[in-house]
């Protein structure tokens, strides 16, 4: 044996027997315990990990528990990752200094795992939903709730993880807000699928961040993780939501790994001290992929094949908000689909109640009795076309304007510059008239200029709309680059000082946009494109020839009235310097209502680790656009590249692989209707 490859064994040795002494601490007495439990969800005996303080059998305690999710490949020992040397030690030296319980969870599926980075656990691949871990979760709580010493309200209960752990640390709580009240995620899988078998959708935590509103959250990355660039984007999301209580942090560390276990343990237990953690808002929003749910006593049933996001959102006794997407966070709506509702039992048995409803789509109202049954329930069935409902009766209360959708998207997408209504529409969902409603549109940032920004309402009728769009008016500013994001704020007094203020999301186009270098359009045609290929995880890559059948019409390339298309850009420098004019799908922005997005398609990025995807338009054009008709659309697609380093170290050791990063190009084109 060579000097070196001893000194490497001698090392590991050390390490090993240091990871040891961690874990048995000075007493000697392994501080977890590998278990077992028959599950019904699953059919079969299933693993867990529970780490319990040195008291644990001799104390009367009842104690707060965190439940760990681990990475891709790894087990509910948790010592794939680290050979065991760094955070099976440092949970056991936290839990064994605290009075908590840590779970570690095995999200093990048989088939799913064929070795070492080709083991996925949780079932979140697209083909998946044969194993619905969410279920099994639930089933794991009431199993160590009834088999050890612990608190059950919602505080004292929390989630943590990492990598794909980490996505299902924020996924499960964001699932069950009744049941978690904290969550961390150490450098989390930024997508996934979640849902049923054959309804699979793309679950982003970035897009489902007012799931988590009314708790803790927080997110730990290392500063050489290799999909860094994703946690910012998740760590911008929490940030910007005031409801959340974020925390963030980076730690210095060029590995894929848990870092900083023993501080983000103190911060569940920051959160378990927190009485307010066991209040639920009495205003809140949900979304579910699945068609049948249930949150906070509201019981939910989708009928139809299509796969829809289901979003509940202003949810309050005095109405709610149901809107579907075909996908996350801006798909058009499903309307054809038919959703039963069972509220929670907020309202007077046998009572009669008005509803009040607004269908998003048609813009038109209806009204129409309903009874709660024996609990205090009600029954309403709507279609997925997205609806606005006040409800009426005893108990309900003096409810407040609400503040509609800006716009079928997420958000509001606008050009700088230009003198800009704000579609802003406020529905009175009282069965009596609201009046002297006073409205304030203001903002923080420096790159919008309110130029109407104040008006009175003198009356809005039982269930009615006002319309402001002519009324309010802003302009906004933008540099170079991306959409900029902004934030307005519109405050409305009514019923003489009640006051509520609504957050405006807006995306500014950047200033001086470029028109592509080329573009084409595939309505049913075939061709063959050079595309951009990366090596892999040390950086470069070449073009490769990509053979393209998409659309649907006369395929002469030509976008016309009835056809479905894609659009392609070719890039004369994509983000890695190996990539040149080679040709991207894009993703399209528009507001004309003669061109709608009907599919979002979703491909694995070349050589993608994360499971992120590449996300682009299918595109269709109303048969009745006029010709000569001009649509200014805004193209958007994304390149990637391996950012490889081989010089940069961390201390003595070298990066441990590269960045993967990625860019968003767009580009300003007018589609003219021949």
């Amino acid at each position: 044996m060579s000097d070196r490859r001893l000194t490497l064994v001698l090392t590991f040795l050390v390490l090993m027997n240091t990871a040891v002494g961690r874990v048995l601490g000075a007493g000697g007495r392994q501080p977890f315990e590998d278990r077992r439990h028959a599950s019904e969800v699953f059919g079969v005996e299933r693993n867990y990990r529970i780490f319990l303080p040195p008291e644990y059998e001799a104390s009367h305690k009842h104690y707060p528990v965190i439940y760990y999710f681990h990475g891709h490949s790894d087990r509910y020992t948790l010592e794939h990752y680290d050979n065991g040397t760094g955070t099976v030690p440092d949970i056991a030296e936290f839990v064994r200094n605290h009075d908590v319980l840590v779970v570690a969870v095995d999200g093990y599926v048989a088939e799913h795992y064929t070795g070492f980075y080709g083991g996925t656990p949780w079932d979140v691949r697209e083909g998946g939903g044969d194993y619905d871990f969410g279920e099994y979760f639930l089933e794991l709580v009431e199993h160590i709730d009834s088999t050890f010493r612990t608190q059950t309200d919602r505080r004292h209960r929390a989630t943590s993880g990492l990598s794909m752990g980490g996505f299902m640390s924020l996924y499960l709580s964001a699932r069950y807000p009744e049941l978690i009240g904290s969550a961390s995620a150490f450098n989390p899988g930024p997508e996934f699928y979640v849902g049923e078998k054959g309804r699979r959708m793309l679950w982003r935590p970035k897009d489902h961040v007012s799931s988590h509103a009314g708790r803790w959250v927080r997110l730990i990355r290392a500063s050489g993780d290799y999909i860094s660039q994703y946690h910012e984007e998740t760590r911008l999301a929490y940030a910007r939501a005031a409801r959340v209580k974020f925390e963030f942090r980076q730690d210095e560390f060029h590995r894929h790994a848990a870092t900083s276990i023993g501080e983000t343990f103190a911060f569940h237990m920051r959160a378990f001290q927190d009485p307010t953690l066991n209040n639920f808002a009495e205003e809140w929003a949900y979304s579910s992929p699945f068609s049948r749910f249930e949150v906070r006593g509201y019981q939910v049933q989708v009928s139809g094949s299509e796969k829809a996001m289901v979003y509940l959102n202003d949810v309050r006794q005095g109405g709610f908000r149901l809107t579907t997407r075909r996908w996350a966070p801006d798909g058009p709506a499903v309307a054809e689909h038919r959703i039963e509702i069972t509220t929670a039992p907020n309202y007077r048995a046998g009572k009669s109640y008005l509803l009040l409803d607004y269908d998003l789509h048609t813009g038109e109202i209806s009204k129409r009795e309903v009874l709660a049954d024996e609990r205090g329930s009600l029954q309403i069935s709507i279609d997925g076309s997205g609806h606005e409902i006040g409800i009426v009766g005893p108990g309900t209360g003096a409810q407040a304007p609400v503040l509609l959708p800006v716009s079928e998207r997420e958000r509001l997408y606008v050009l700088p510059r230009e003198e800009r209504g704000l579609p802003i529409r406020l529905f009175n969902p009282r069965g009596e008239a609201l009046e002297n409603v006073r409205v304030e549109l203001t903002t923080d940032y420096p790159t919008v200029q309110i130029l109407r920004g104040t008006l009175e309402i003198d009356r809005i009728e039982p269930g009615a709309i006002a319309d402001l769009s002519e009324e309010l008016a802003s302009r906004f500013f933008a540099g170079g680059g991306y959409f900029a994001p902004v934030r307005l704020m519109l405050k409305l007094t009514y019923d003489g000082w009640h006051e509520r203020t609504e957050e405006i999301d807006v995306l500014i186009a950047p200033e001086d946009l470029p028109e592509p270098a080329e573009i084409l359009v595939f309505d049913g045609r075939t061709l063959t494109l050079p595309v951009f290929r990366q090596k892999g995880n040390q950086g470069g890559g070449a073009s490769v020839e990509r053979q393209v059948t998409e659309g649907r019409g006369d395929g002469d390339g030509v976008f016309e009235p009835g056809e479905e298309a894609t659009l392609w850009v070719r890039l004369k420098q994509g983000l890695d310097p190996f990539d040149q004019g080679n040709w991207y799908r894009c993703k399209v922005r528009s507001e004309s209502p003669w061109i709608r997005e009907v599919g979002d398609i979703q491909e694995e990025k070349q050589l993608e680790w994360t499971g992120a995807k590449n996300r682009s338009s299918l595109l269709r054009l109303d048969p009745q656009t006029p010709s000569s008709k001009r649509i200014p659309l805004i193209l958007e697609n994304e390149s990637w590249s391996y950012e490889f380093t081989p010089d940069v170290r961390y201390g003595d050791e070298p990066l441990y692989q590269a960045f993967q990063k990625h860019a968003f190009h767009l580009h300003r084109y007018e589609l003219v209707i021949q």
